[in-house]
């Protein structure tokens, strides 16, 4: 394909409620849609930056700043370009996973829509729906996360995740387990927020039977990864230390982990996302897929993914309805615990127009030579 403009957007979203983690408080979704114009289609990305750079070095104004002076420029001056070249013709430019996600799930889009085909098609995908797990943000109290938790039960979630930190781990889980019983699919998400000094305090959770312990020191540190997971019963999950194929099989050669969580706009794209469920299926390490406040546009190309076999475990791939109250496409609803995997040309959905444009804040166009 020749690439014959792309736009990128900036939108907005406000969320149903407020989102707390050990990083901070989000109110709101500002998002960073990519879409590519071929003289046969077009497609859609979505950057998962945040608003800031706390999670992650990128951030949504810079990932815009890049893709406008660096990567988009790269792939408007190419004579062809498929989704498996935009890595290499993107090469020269370091870093920028997120922005460069964007960018290839755009371009994924619109040559799996001129050849009719799904995503999860594309992807190597054979399961038809996926399990949905929720996160489950720092609340104020006790009851109120209770209540919160009984709330996503009833809607027929299958997995909750709690996130915590210091001075909110230990009693919300103990009181989640023994407020819901042993049968529950339970798991917890520290964002980096723990030191190798807190390894006596994690044990703690060893007592209330998680599936996981999600990335709890510091994204750079493997070693310490690796001598806490000698220490706790509970399995390590990587997160925010996984960012391609190769650190994934550093991780796992190093003892750092047991599970991952694969987030495709972290590791700089689906195609390198599926390069990681491979390494970790040949190691025997299961995998699930993790969520970033995304839109439906995300939220399609995640659960595509999800459906790949080594995803065994219950990912963060909820319905549209967990964070917003309008979604930007057709919403994702949760039936039986599950979310449909869409079968439509590329990710299967499209933005809503009356709906995009009632959160778009700004739009910029760039044309090819």
């Amino acid at each position: 394909m020749r690439l014959e403009r792309v736009s990128l957007r900036r939108i907005s979203l406000p969320l149903i409620s407020p989102f707390r983690t050990s990083l901070g408080t989000e109110h709101e979704r500002p998002a960073l849609l990519v879409q590519v114009t071929t003289p046969d289609a077009q497609g859609w990305g979505e950057c998962v930056a945040g608003a800031d750079a706390s999670y992650s070095p990128e951030y949504v104004e810079g990932a815009e700043d890049v893709l406008r002076r660096h990567l988009v420029p790269a792939l408007l001056s190419a004579e062809t370009v498929t989704a498996h070249a935009v890595a290499p013709l993107l090469g020269a430019v370091k870093g920028h996973r997120m922005a460069k996600a964007a960018l290839e799930a755009a371009v994924l889009d619109a040559e799996l829509r001129t050849h009719g085909m799904s995503f999860a098609a594309g992807l190597g995908a054979l399961a038809e729906r996926v399990p949905s797990g929720v996160s489950v943000g720092i609340m104020d109290s006790v009851p109120e996360l209770l209540d919160a938790v009984a709330g996503y039960l009833a809607q027929g979630y299958r997995r909750i995740k709690l996130k915590i930190e210091p001075g909110w781990d230990v009693a919300p889980v103990q009181a989640v387990r023994e407020r819901f019983g042993d049968d529950l699919l339970l798991q917890v998400d520290a964002n980096a927020a723990y030191t190798p000094a807190d390894t006596r305090h994690l044990a703690r959770l060893d007592a209330f039977d998680l599936l996981l312990v999600e990335q709890p020191l510091d994204e750079e540190d493997l070693i310490g990864h690796a001598a806490l997971a000698r220490v706790l019963r509970t399995p390590i999950c990587l997160d925010e230390s996984v960012v391609s194929a190769r650190s994934a099989a550093a991780a796992i050669a190093l003892g750092a982990c047991r599970v991952v969580n694969i987030k495709p706009g972290r590791v700089g794209g689906f195609l390198e996302a599926r390069r990681i469920h491979d390494i970790c299926a040949a190691s025997g390490v299961p995998v699930w897929c993790g969520g970033m406040l995304e839109t439906g546009l995300g939220r399609a190309g995640n659960v595509a993914l999800a459906a790949l076999p080594n995803f065994t475990l219950p990912g963060d791939v909820s319905a549209s309805d967990r964070f917003y109250a309008t979604d930007i496409t057709e919403p994702f609803v949760l039936r039986d615990g599950h979310l449909d995997v869409p079968t439509g040309p590329g990710l299967g959905v499209e933005p809503l127009p009356d709906v995009l444009a009632g959160f778009t804040t700004a739009v910029e166009e760039i044309r090819g030579i």
